[in-house]
């Protein structure tokens, strides 16, 4: 991650003195002597880039303080005044709206495309993309409980927006699979939401415990998980079939004893 500069908290550039590259938000100043549509654009795109340092900085911040972090332990940790934040965020919502998407965009999401984009087989698909979502959520654990711990309100829509983009990928995944054995795939969006909150809610309950070692927690998802796929398969994705079919717990091929 890319130092923040701790210039933020310097006093007003004195008079006749020269910017100097390493004040990022020097830039502001610089851009009232450039044309109105240049001095616009300048500043548009130096708030961008000075947003995204400043969420970089509270992702780290939020792993070294914890889930609980305040904006003025924020602040301290980034190594800026609280009226650096506030100037380039609105408020606390707004600076932990950038840090969950931030968090998405470039944590959470490729690990996921990584693994539902797979080449391999479908139990080996199906185990990759939860042990990714598991494996990642276990690596940053505040983080992951700081997103979710505000989540609530306007801020729903950024969880609520990454379980879109992932559960559509693995619908469209899902789907090209089954019109390739050519099968029912009208299900495959809410097959695909299905499994997407089960996978994480049962992580989220497990992170907030760890009652179970991340291994299990896979092994358990991924029975669940495949048990429902192959029971797709079995009646070729057709509702019809699943329901003219006769469904008893057992089948007569039971493992002995069970």
């Amino acid at each position: 991650m890319q130092e923040i500069n701790r210039t933020d908290v310097a006093n007003p550039v004195p008079k006749n003195s020269v910017p100097t590259a390493q004040d990022p938000d020097q830039t502001e100043t610089e851009a009232k002597t450039e044309k109105p549509d240049g001095r616009k654009r300048r500043w548009r795109e130096h708030k961008i880039a000075r947003r995204e340092e400043l969420v970089d900085g509270t992702i780290a911040a939020i792993r070294v303080r914890g889930r609980d972090i305040g904006m003025d332990e924020i602040a301290s940790e980034i190594g800026v005044s609280k009226t650096v934040l506030y100037r380039y965020f609105n408020d606390k919502n707004d600076l932990t709206s950038a840090t969950m998407m931030r968090y998405v965009e470039t944590v959470l999401a490729p690990r996921m495309y990584a693994a539902i984009g797979s080449d391999m087989d479908e139990y080996e698909l199906a185990r990759m993309a939860i042990t990714a979502y598991v494996e990642t959520v276990a690596s940053d654990p505040e983080v992951y409980l700081y997103v979710m711990a505000n989540s609530a309100g306007g801020n729903r829509d950024v969880v609520a927006e990454s379980e879109r983009m992932i559960a559509e990928l693995l619908s469209a995944v899902l789907g090209e699979r089954l019109r390739l054995m050519e099968m029912d795939s009208g299900g495959s969006l809410p097959w695909a939401y299905g499994i997407v909150g089960a996978v994480q809610l049962a992580t989220h309950w497990w992170i907030s415990n760890k009652s179970m070692t991340a291994e299990n927690l896979i092994d358990y998802l991924t029975m669940m998980t495949w048990g429902g796929i192959t029971g797709i398969a079995e009646v070729a994705g057709s509702p019809a079939r699943f329901n003219a079919n006769p469904h008893p717990l057992l089948r007569g091929d039971a493992p002995e004893g069970l």
